[in-house]
């Protein structure tokens, strides 16, 4: 399993679609422990880009702050859950406890 998080800062961005990169967090099935954290950089953002990317990337999760309604079924047509609504912290907080079922997530941040 791979969890992708927009970054700003080494942080949750709160929109996706202008992070300055992405986290890429690859995680064991079988112990559901993370094994590696790697972050990139990604393409310039234009419609259905990002979904498509990080469906290449092998991502099968993104957790974000907020999104719009097309982006997130952009997502969907991509195999790629979305969780919306995500707190501002670190990738490996972040995933670790949409892991163990804890990860707290509230109002879409986005309005489009």
């Amino acid at each position: 399993m791979k969890i992708a998080i927009p970054l700003a800062n080494g942080l949750l961005a709160m929109h996706f679609g202008h992070c300055q990169l992405f986290a890429l967090v690859e995680v064991d099935d079988e112990t559901k422990q993370i094994v590696q954290t790697s972050e990139l950089t990604p393409p310039p953002h234009e419609p259905g880009v990002l979904p498509r990317w990080l469906h290449e990337q092998g991502a099968n999760v993104i957790i974000a702050g907020g999104m719009g309604n097309r982006a997130q079924d952009l997502f969907a047509q991509n195999g790629i859950q979305v969780v919306i609504g995500a707190p501002v912290d670190t990738p490996e907080t972040l995933a670790t406890q949409y892991l163990e079922g804890k990860l707290v997530s509230g109002t879409n941040l986005c309005d489009h």
